[in-house]
């Protein structure tokens, strides 16, 4: 077979601000990059991501030119219930990536973390969840859908915290706290009343309240209680999810890696960093805390090698390439 009909292998990484995709040779050598904005059905709806997913390996195939795809791998925020990823697959039916390996984003950030076969992730980014394995195949995973399914975390919960402590500080119902000034700075409005009417009227998407995670980070550090009582409870929320994961895996007393990633823990808040790590300690001390510092389409990229049956070598070849690429930081 000539170079030019050569099978690729395509790797696509979906999260909550941005999605990439690349194409590789066999041999682990990237050929082809491609980014868009998020293609989480929960955000855009599944019409909309599987577009848009289809988009980003078009503009792949148009760089590489049209040749067999050995294997598709592709992992999205968003999809979190088996049903979801039913009608993923049925929106990209006909394509010639149809038979792709769907699944989670969590499992590219496992991957990006570690091979290792007992293993658990959570990834702390524009929202929270968590994955974890176990050699036999157990698999345990959360719907993962807000606060109706349990969930709390993330630069949009955080940034929807701080809010509501900075209104009800400035009307008085609550505490003083730096938040009061520092979210409408953020915003580059005026005062609380304005972010509260600019979010009511839709002149700021709702979204936007994620930007408000690195806010909430420097008040903390700049010693404001409130804040510091969020990144607190952050650290609580990761370490609880990858606690009872451990447990439900019957993992607690093996040395198991936990990765963390995600735009959150991409900010590296020492604060939050040594609050899990304490925490980790005193419940589940045999765990090993691993952050993920490269893009999680490393991990994609990783499966979707395996999933063609490359060797070791290749899939070498491409972490040694795609490993350089940051993660994401929630701003």
């Amino acid at each position: 077979m000539t170079v030019d009909g050569a099978p690729l292998v395509i790797a696509v990484d979906g999260g909550g601000s941005k999605t990439d995709a690349v194409a590789l040779e066999l041999d682990g050598t990237v050929v082809a990059e491609a980014r868009d904005s998020t293609s989480s059905p929960h955000v855009i709806g599944m019409h909309q991501s599987a577009e848009l997913v289809s988009r980003l390996i078009g503009r792949l195939l148009d760089r590489t030119g049209e040749r067999p795809i050995a294997a598709a791998n592709l992992y999205l925020s968003g999809l979190d219930l088996p049903s979801e990823i039913d009608a993923f697959r049925t929106a990209i039916a006909g394509t010639p990536w149809a038979g792709a390996t769907i699944d989670n984003d969590l499992f590219a950030l496992l991957r990006a973390g570690t091979g290792e076969p007992d293993a658990v992730a959570v990834v702390c980014g524009t929202g929270i969840n968590c994955v974890g394995v176990r050699s036999d195949g157990r698999v345990i995973r959360y719907p993962s859908l807000g606060t109706i399914s349990g969930d709390w975390g993330g630069g949009w919960h955080l940034g929807e915290r701080a809010l509501w402590y900075a209104a009800r500080a400035v009307d008085g119902r609550g505490a003083p706290t730096v938040l009061a000034e520092a979210v409408p700075a953020a915003f580059g409005l005026t005062g609380v009343q304005d972010v509260i009417e600019a979010l009511h009227f839709g002149r700021l998407p709702n979204s936007d309240l994620a930007r408000l995670a690195p806010t909430v980070f420097a008040c903390a550090r700049e010693g404001d209680a409130i804040a510091g009582a969020l990144v607190d409870e952050q650290a609580e929320e990761i370490a609880t999810l990858a606690v009872t994961t451990l447990r439900r895996l019957d993992l607690l007393d093996r040395t198991v890696p936990v990765v963390l990633g995600g735009g959150v823990i991409s900010g590296r808040d020492e604060r939050l960093l040594s609050g899990i790590a304490r925490l980790l300690d005193e419940r589940a001390p045999a765990a090993r805390m691993e952050l993920v510092t490269a893009a999680p389409i490393l991990g994609a990229a990783l499966l979707a090698l395996e999933s063609a049956g490359a060797g070791l070598e290749a899939v070498d070849t491409a972490r040694r390439t795609l490993e350089e690429r940051p993660a994401a930081v929630v701003q």
